[in-house]
């Protein structure tokens, strides 16, 4: 299964975010420590982040036809990019939104996803176990 990982902007700066919020580890360390669970599950990761919301629908089109999944951190383009909510059903193929933080318990304006129609579930406020955690609901999501 090959499964296309989406960041969106300011997830790069992880580890230097407050770590509050975010957490200490940075965009690379979320990747190493979910790259041997995903070859565990027969699963290849592949990992995009850009601070632009067009080099993201850019990468859901350039991949549809490898990725048979994805997962989602769109950063705050969640709750205002309906392009990218377009671009993830018309990729139409699983997508598991992830947060490393609770979405609700953040400012009333982080508390609507408009990526939310779009993707078969959320995992948020897992820190950094939100990857892993969305990963498996992506498998039973596939059938797999």
């Amino acid at each position: 299964m090959n499964v296309l990982v989406l960041n969106g902007p300011n997830l790069n700066w992880l580890g230097h975010r407050d770590p509050s919020i975010y957490g200490s580890k940075t965009l690379a360390e979320i990747e190493r420590d979910l790259e041997p669970v995903a070859s565990e599950l027969g699963v290849t990761l592949e990992w995009f982040q850009s601070n632009h919301e067009g080099a993201l629908i850019d990468r859901i089109q350039e991949r549809t036809d490898w990725a048979d999944g994805a997962l989602v951190n769109a950063g705050a383009l969640t709750h205002t990019s309906y392009a990218l909510a377009d671009a993830l059903r018309d990729f139409a193929k699983p997508v598991i939104e992830v947060h490393l933080s609770d979405l609700s318990r953040r400012e009333k304006w982080r508390r609507t996803s408009v990526l939310a129609p779009a993707c078969r579930g959320r995992i948020q406020g897992h820190g950094p176990d939100s990857y892993r955690l969305g990963l498996e609901a992506l498998l039973r999501e596939s059938g797999r």
